[in-house]
């Protein structure tokens, strides 16, 4: 009988204790789960108000961000103050933990640093075209770590902000507009005036190409099998490739029907 007995004043000690402690595990959770509720509201509406404000959709995203982490850490805190642990000595933990953690995530560190340093200075925005880290691509997004980046195949690439901000970026989307570096290949006995007036008539009749600033058609090198023309046409970024790939076809249909050639690709026409 000793043993049952045992087994039941053990079975009654942890109701008591359960029911003790009830009050404060549902309390605690109440305000978890509310807290939670609530946190989701405030971002959304310090989102809306920041997009009514007109503030800068990239530095909007960055401050949400860092807004909903800070919540939820006020929110833990609670929650386990709630449950009765000594958030003195919790607190004192976490600083540990967080600087064990810290040094051995030096290079996350270094990401959130580039995220702030990009965010600052705004080297490129959402929705800019850049090229960095052999990257080219459209920004969709600026995290606190990395940078989502869609390529023109659609493929989505994160590229950490630490290397990002010390690397070097090409922003194609700051001016508004962009040059096309096209080059044709053509034999010495072509006529150079001839094939420059033919692809300055194509690029002044096609409609996406700038009249400001001006086209233009030069001599970019004398090789010894072929004669290079560097064509240079202007456009808006959002026609750039269109007007590339247009020029090179409409020059090469003319070029067959006046008669002209165009070398094929060597390497040695490259020296």
């Amino acid at each position: 009988m000793e043993p049952i007995g045992t087994v039941t004043n053990y079975s009654k000690g942890f109701i008591k204790i359960l029911l003790d402690y009830a009050p404060k595990l549902i309390a605690a959770l109440l305000i978890l789960f509310v807290g939670l509720y609530v946190i989701r509201l405030i971002n959304r509406l310090v989102r809306r108000l920041m997009h009514v404000r007109e503030l800068d959709a990239t530095l909007s995203k960055f401050l949400a961000d860092i807004l909903l982490w800070v919540l939820r850490v006020l929110l833990f805190v609670t929650f386990i103050s709630k449950l009765g642990i000594e958030t003195s000595s919790f607190v004192a933990i976490l600083g540990a933990a967080g600087l064990a953690v810290g040094l051995s995530l030096q290079g996350s560190l270094s990401n959130f640093a580039g995220g702030m340093l990009i965010i600052l200075f705004k080297p490129f925005r959402v929705d800019d075209i850049i090229e960095a880290q052999g990257v080219v691509g459209t920004v969709s997004e600026i995290q606190i770590f990395v940078t989502k980046v869609i390529s023109a195949n659609n493929q989505t690439i994160y590229i950490p902000n630490g290397i990002l901000s010390n690397g070097i970026i090409t922003n194609f989307s700051v001016a508004g507009i962009r040059r096309a570096d096209l080059v044709f290949s053509l034999a010495y006995d072509v006529d150079i005036k001839n094939a420059r007036e033919i692809i300055t008539s194509v690029m002044s009749n096609h409609s996406k190409v700038l009249k400001s600033p001006e086209a233009t058609v030069n001599v970019k090198n004398l090789t010894d099998s072929v004669i290079h023309l560097s064509i240079n046409p202007w456009s808006k970024n959002e026609d750039f490739g269109q007007v590339c790939s247009d020029i090179l076809e409409n020059c090469k249909t003319t070029f067959d029907k006046k008669g002209i050639s165009i070398q094929p690709y060597t390497k040695e026409s490259q020296k």
